[in-house]
């Protein structure tokens, strides 16, 4: 029996694989397994257990498990929930190291199916487990198949290298078989259903340290740790290969209970969009973007810019491709003087050819020309990456298109890509085939290009820094803005001057001493948006504040609210721009920090963007890049600029305090934080903490 470094080695390197369950006919889900294994060339020993048949396919076949020659590598449960258990337990007790468990009927079934999923993962013991309620596993590139997957009845699969982790089976059949339709080459492919045990996260760093795969594809409806997650992603970024997520649920789930701004603006999904970016990974829009990103990043070729040239026989078809790519930013530039002389040369032409798309429509598609002009764009210092468009003039000779544009490739290592433009899956294919990334839709063309400009690099971890001594006996619950203020400070966010007053009196004095204008709000842990409730008054003078103070507390008292803890008197910024830093608890990804446009304001303008918990070098800067409010911080129009370098330290003063206080920070926001011009730095106006108890 093998010694295996990874239990997920018994998937792709298997010496014997045994079938519980397994039925003499191949048409039956029971009798694919061993079918499969046969017809794609496995070499192993493969034992069928069924006490009914004493062969399988020629094969013998075995009563028991007790009664196999020896302990299986990998073990296919092809039984139903109510005998699986029973099989799992039986290999387990045999040695076997690993099972695949298709039958349904788990935590997708309620109490009770959680239920037998727990007593299934107990009765495998030290042995793992893949599902159950999976289709299993296949190593393409060495003719592994340990799944009842109906995709593999195809003949002419082919073996690239891109790997395919899924938590649906069905969606695995699904692009396998596209894949196979459009000549995209796969190498490993395993879904893992309910995630008994193996989950998404094991594939991916599985995937990440298998010399045969260059790109990853993952198929997630939620993620079970984002730590284990986070490490998968990070591995493969590390190891250079790209991760390419969709991630279904895009919709939002509802409305959460928060009482910031925040939690109503950090969606669930805008959450994940997060993770993905942080770990550098590529996430799909769409589910064709599934399969169309890997099958252009497998080339291994790179956009150093955003340049990019059309060459086309259908002028229409090229405008398309121009257009698209310009809707996702990429640049479709004049050609440079000395390519066009090149291209106008190719074509007879006396004036050079300098517009993009280059249009060969005068040449009559002529195979010579297509790929000297392919090569000339190729070579171009001028351009980063080309689309070359496939027109009906093909559909006669599909091969010689092919042949062109194969030719010109090879004369550079920057993507080339061809924009397939009538229906003609035969030539997507060919095309693919023979290694060049084609597709059918001229929006893809733009989004493969986009996708294979190069990824930033992930900084370092976030240096910590001590916070000031934390104030004593922070009670549980929300805390008023005098308490907010008071933890905030100790980690940096320092707030506009204040007092804490109690009555008209002193409202009157702290006011002097501030000289006016200022803020008055009322103080208590019972209210979350003081605005709404009367509870903020701006911009007055200090005589008005007292008057301003008893006109609150009966304003207050006649809406029933509780007492307050007392009334804040603030100094009252002036000349900034407003922003919102935020800090909440996702139920599933963790600690997040969201920054946003701020003031009374900051959920309609949906100008926001998010990071989660631990925040790296690098990721405050790139949160501010994010935001349409940056060009105001930039000084618009000739306007001064604003202090982003205090602004960067407020960000990370914030995930410092959310990565020291733990689980214990639910919520935490500054709303509205004002950026000063440059120097002047950052003052929080108002605050808001939400301490567990």
């Amino acid at each position: 029996m093998n010694t295996f470094n990874s239990p997920l080695d018994a998937l792709w390197a298997p010496e014997s694989v045994a079938i519980v369950g397994a039925s003499a006919d191949p048409k039956k889900t029971g009798g694919r397994p061993v079918a499969y294994l046969l017809k794609h060339g496995f070499e192993g020993d493969i034992w069928p257990i069924n006490p009914r048949a004493d062969e399988v396919a020629g094969l013998p076949c075995f009563a028991s498990v007790a009664d196999l020659p020896g302990a299986p590598d990998v073990a296919i449960v092809l039984l139903g929930v109510d005998r699986a258990e029973a099989a799992v337990r039986d290999l387990a007790a045999k040695g076997c190291k690993l099972a695949i468990v298709l039958a349904s009927g788990y935590s997708e079934a309620g109490e009770e199916g959680r239920n037998r999923q727990q007593a299934l993962r107990a009765a495998a013991g030290d042995m793992r487990l893949l599902g159950p309620n999976t289709i299993g596993a296949m190593d393409l590139s060495r003719g592994i198949v340990l799944s009842a997957s109906g995709a593999l009845e195809g003949d002419d699969i082919h073996k690239g290298g891109i790997s395919v982790a899924s938590q649906s089976g069905g969606i695995l059949g699904a692009l396998l078989s596209r894949g196979a339709a459009r000549g995209i080459g796969f190498c490993k492919l395993a879904s893992t259903g309910n995630e008994a045990d193996l989950d998404i996260s094991d594939l991916i760093e599985a995937y990440a340290h298998d010399d045969a795969t260059t790109v990853i594809a993952a198929y997630i409806e939620g993620i079970r740790s984002v730590e284990k997650f986070r490490r998968a992603a990070i591995a493969a970024r590390a190891a250079g290969k790209p991760l390419v997520v969709y991630k279904v649920g895009r919709s939002e789930s509802g409305a959460r209970a928060a009482v910031s701004h925040t939690g109503a603006m950090a969606g669930e999904d805008r959450t994940y969009d997060a993770l993905f970016h942080q770990v550098g990974a590529i996430r799909a829009e769409t589910f064709s973007d599934l399969l169309d990103l890997p099958a252009m990043l497998a080339s291994g070729r790179k956009m150093a810019g955003e340049r990019v040239a059309i060459l086309t026989s259908t002028g229409g078809a090229g405008s398309l491709v121009a257009d698209n790519c310009g809707l996702l930013g990429l640049d479709v530039p004049e050609i440079d003087a000395a390519t066009a002389k090149t291209l106008a040369d190719l074509l007879g032409q006396d004036a050079p050819m300098t517009s993009n798309p280059v249009d060969l429509t005068l040449a009559g598609v002529e195979p010579a020309i297509m790929t000297a002009a392919t090569q000339a764009l190729l070579a171009s210092d001028g351009i980063d990456g080309v689309v070359v468009v496939v027109g009906s003039s093909a559909l006669a000779r599909p091969d010689v298109a092919v042949g062109a544009i194969r030719a010109g490739a090879r004369a550079s290592e920057k993507p080339l890509i061809a924009y397939v433009s009538p229906h003609a899956p035969h030539i997507v294919e060919l095309l693919n085939r023979e290694g060049v990334p084609a597709f059918a839709a001229p929006e893809t063309c733009a989004t493969v290009l986009k996708a294979a400009l190069p990824q930033p690099e992930a900084g370092a971890p976030l240096k910590a820094k001590p916070a000031t001594a934390l104030p004593e006996a922070l009670p549980g619950g929300a805390l008023n803005e005098a308490e907010a203020r008071d933890l905030f400070d100790a980690f940096g966010l320092t707030g506009a001057k204040s007092f804490v007053v109690q009555t008209a009196e002193e409202a009157l004095k702290a006011a002097t001493k501030l000289g006016g204008p200022v803020v008055l709000k009322v103080l208590s842990r019972e209210i979350a948006h003081k605005s709404d409730v009367g509870g903020v008054r701006v911009g007055l003078a200090p005589e008005a504040v007292g008057p301003a103070l008893t006109e609150m507390a009966g304003t207050l008292a006649k809406q029933g609210l509780p007492e307050p803890e007392g009334y804040l008197v603030q100094d009252m910024v002036r000349g900034g721009i407003e922003m919102i830093l935020g800090l909440r608890r996702d139920p599933q990804l963790g600690p997040l920090i969201l920054l946003g446009a701020g003031g009374v304001q900051a959920e309609l303008s949906g100008d926001s963007t998010l990071r989660l918990l631990p925040l790296r070098e690098g990721d405050a800067r790139g949160m501010i890049e994010d935001l349409k409010v940056k060009r105001l911080l930039d000084g618009y129009r000739g306007a001064p600029a604003y202090d982003t370098d205090a602004l960067i330290a407020a960000i990370e003063a914030l995930a410092r305090m959310g990565d020291a206080l733990g689980e214990r920070l639910e919520e935490a926001e500054i709303n509205p934080l004002f950026v000063l011009q440059n120097g002047q730095g950052v003052a929080a106006a108002d605050g808001l903490v939400v301490l567990k108890d």
